[in-house]
Order: structure tokens, then sequence, then C-alpha cells
């Protein structure tokens, strides 16, 4: 606790009970700020949930700040710029989660399971809930008494908080593939305002964080094998949704999990409550 308190910025990367034992002691000195990446507080409503690209302003004067769910921090940099300009009414998102969303343990499940189905082997499934090799599996977290399981709902509850918006409906299906490592998302959204494909592509051709790769008669779209290893969200497959035109798109998604959707977000968080420290003494 002691060691804890004598840093400025500690980055929770524990279990969710681990947390809420230790974090709000920790922040109870009124100078060490935690930054946590469970989900042990991302639904309190005092607690900031944030994408520094998106809501940095509601962490000001908190010392602890919750870190979202991966896939919705991967959403929320395509999303953002998009509600900005033409106002989100409905998300409805289906996800491709890789193994490695799971730990090192799902990766390593994967790989082996891989191996052994290859050569006809058996292989046991501990990890996921049925074998994932050469197969997709919709089911990630536990099942709610809604039918849809809390890795769903994760992704309802941090987009409307994130954006401040209880207004937006969203709904999704996660499903975990066979690969190692980078989310994807196939989302469509409805707008209040008039949206075509080409004025999305400005939007998000200037936005922070996003990478544009959208060409498809040359083969180019997001995916994973390009999206790992990198900081920045792939958005592309961007044109007009066939039930809401002309308020309406389809667009696919490809972040790494790993960085956007958890330590780089947090690192983020970490340098804007630094900055947020320093304009402070200034002002001092």
């Amino acid at each position: 606790m002691e060691k804890a308190q004598a840093c400025d910025i500690c980055l929770m990367a524990v279990s969710g009970d681990f947390s809420k034992e230790f974090s709000p002691k920790i922040v109870a000195n009124g100078k060490t700020i935690v930054i946590d990446n469970s989900s042990a507080f991302r639904y309190q409503e005092d607690i900031p949930l944030v994408v520094p690209e998106v809501n940095a302003s509601t962490m000001a004067d908190k010392l602890l700040v919750a870190n979202p769910n991966c896939t919705t921090a991967i959403a929320a940099m395509a999303l953002w710029p998009l509600h900005q300009k033409f106002k989100l009414r409905k998300v409805i998102m289906s996800t491709y989660q890789a193994a490695s969303g799971a730990g090192a343990e799902g990766m390593a499940e994967l790989e082996e399971g891989i191996k052994k189905e290859i050569s006809g082997e058996s292989h046991a499934n501990k990890v996921f809930a049925h074998p994932l090799p050469f197969n997709v599996i919709p089911h990630i977290d536990a099942f709610q008494t809604n039918g849809y399981t809390k890795e769903e709902m994760k992704v309802v509850w941090e987009t409307q908080k994130i954006f401040g918006s209880s207004d937006i409906a969203c709904s999704c299906t996660a499903v975990r593939i066979p690969i190692r490592r980078a989310h994807s998302e196939a989302i469509t959204i409805e707008t209040s305002e008039d949206i075509t494909a080409e004025a999305a592509l400005d939007v998000l051709k200037a936005a922070p964080g996003v990478k544009v790769v959208d060409n498809p008669s040359e083969k180019l779209y997001p995916m994973p094998l390009n999206a790992s290893g990198k900081y920045d969200v792939e958005v592309g497959r961007i044109r007009p949704s066939l039930i809401f035109a002309p308020k309406g798109l389809d667009l696919f998604v490809s972040g790494d999990q790993l960085l956007r959707g958890a330590a780089l977000n947090a690192v983020l968080i970490a340098e804007a409550k630094m900055t947020e420290q320093k304009k402070r003494k200034l002002e001092e």
C-alpha cells in the first residue's frame, strides 16, 4: 500500500475483487492516481469511464479512473467522431474477438488445439465453452437474464456511459473466433442526421487514433492481421445501410485489443491526467 501511494500513478491490472479492496485505499491519500483495468468500477456513476479521445474531461479532479472493456474502446474510436457530426441513435454490433481476449491461457489453448486438430488428435477445451480451432463460438462471458452475455451488455452500458447518452440504443452479439490477436466488429448505425459514406470518410480521416482502410476494389479493408500491434483502429467497408439510409451506415472495424483496447488506452489516460496536474500546478 505504502509503495503504491508513493507513486504518482498506479496502473491496476488485477482482479476486480482486488481492485475493489485496494484502489479506494490507494487514492485515499489525495494524490495518487489509480487507473483500473478491471470492470470493478466501470458502472459506478461517480467513477469516470474513459477513452481519452472521447471523454477526457470527465476525469477532471478524479483520482480513480476506470479503463473500458476492450470491445467498447475499439468501437468508440470509430463511433465517437460519427456521433459528434451526425448523432447516433442506434448501434448494432457483431464482434469477432481473438483468443487472446481470454488471456494467455486462451491463446495457448487455441494454438495447441490447432496443432492437435491438424494432426488428428483429440483436444480438450478448458478456457472456452467449446473447442475453438476451426470454429466460432457465439458465447463470451456469462449469459444474463435477458439472453445477452455480460460481454455483450458491456458494450451497451459502456457506450452509453462514455458517450454520455442513454438515448443511444445498442445491441451486440459477441463471437470468439480462432485468431491470436486483435478484435474486429461489424457495426450498423442509425443517425439523427443524414449521413453518406463520403461524409463519414471525411470525418474519420480527421479523427485521432483512427486509420481509414477503405478501398474494396484494391482489396483494402480492416483486418485483425494488419491491426495487430498497431496503435490506431482501422475502419473501412463504409457504405450506406440498406435498412437505415439515408440516416445510417454499415462499417467494419479492427483494433488491437491488447493496445487500443487495454494497455494503450490506460497509458493515454495516465498521460492526460499528468497533463491535467501540470496545468493545475501552473495555475496555482
